[in-house]
């Protein structure tokens, strides 16, 4: 069941007036993070620099937890909860809201990374895709909780699309949101994957990557190499047949039908491969 947060962006995480909120110094050792909550990368250098501001000014904001039976989960600020662990911090400062539902904690944690712009292109599409086929949202509703249009939500949704490769590199910072917007364009798979290396071994552009995909579109698909389930099928039955008989057999297809050659070297052999026929031999 979905809560009444929708659209409502921060301050249903923290009220406008901080004085009335229910904040509190947390012990580290009982909060722990969402295992569904959307952001899945934290890179390095940007932790190394919340750790060190940390050890200079503690933590300013505190974080958003939920009280559970196993402790207190985190509904925003995993990446200052892991900072404050590195900079030896024993407690953090924290408020304390009452979220009884999965649904709204995911809502909560997007929200939080949206309006921070800490989620990639890839982590946002698969917390749209999480809340709409794990918790019934439509693009209509995810938009109104995220505070974007419902075309936006479409496109990020769109990206989704792409091959396992290209949603990889994404994910690992190889290319941007623009890049992988552009390779949407090509529709053939070898295509976009041979697009791909490309952008990422010349280092191009967006605007370069839109140029190579309008070259690549222009291009005739790319026979695949993997051979047709026909095509295996026929190959495993010219086998049995050349097993059969014991000489070499061709097999041609046509548009209606096809024909079976027996190959023979000399009337013996002939003779031999009409007996296997007739079951004489």
């Amino acid at each position: 069941m979905k809560k009444n947060v929708l659209g409502r962006g921060l301050e249903s995480l923290i009220p406008k007036n901080e004085t009335k909120a229910p904040v509190g110094e947390i012990d580290l050792a009982l909060i722990y993070a969402n295992a569904n909550q959307p952001r899945t990368r934290f890179d390095q250098e940007p932790l190394d620099e919340l750790v060190a501001s940390v050890k200079e000014k503690g933590i300013i904001q505190p974080i958003v937890l939920t009280r559970t039976d196993e402790g207190y989960m985190i509904i925003a600020g995993e990446r200052r909860f892991r900072a404050a662990g590195l900079a030896g911090l024993k407690k953090i400062p924290a408020i304390i809201r009452n979220v009884e539902s999965e649904a709204e904690r995911l809502e909560l944690a997007l929200i939080e990374n949206v309006q921070r712009q800490d989620l990639g292109a890839y982590e946002l599409a698969a917390a749209y895709k999480n809340l709409m086929e794990q918790h019934g949202y439509t693009q209509e509703e995810v938009a109104k909780v995220i505070g974007k249009s419902r075309s936006a939500v479409a496109n990020t949704l769109r990206l989704l699309n792409l091959p396992p490769k290209v949603l990889d590199a994404m994910r690992e910072d190889l290319i941007t949101e623009g890049h992988a917007r552009a390779l949407l364009g090509i529709e053939d798979e070898k295509k976009t994957i041979t697009a791909l290396k490309k952008v990422i071994e010349g280092c191009l552009s967006v605007r370069e990557t839109e140029r190579l995909v309008a070259k690549l579109k222009k291009e005739p698909a790319q026979k695949s190499d993997k051979p047709a389930a026909a095509d295996v099928f026929l190959m495993g039955l010219k086998d049995e047949l050349e097993e059969f008989f014991k000489t070499r057999i061709t097999l041609k297809t046509a548009k209606n039908g096809g024909t079976i050659e027996i190959k023979y070297s000399s009337d013996d052999e002939l003779d031999r491969i009409i007996k296997r026929i007739r079951g004489e031999e």
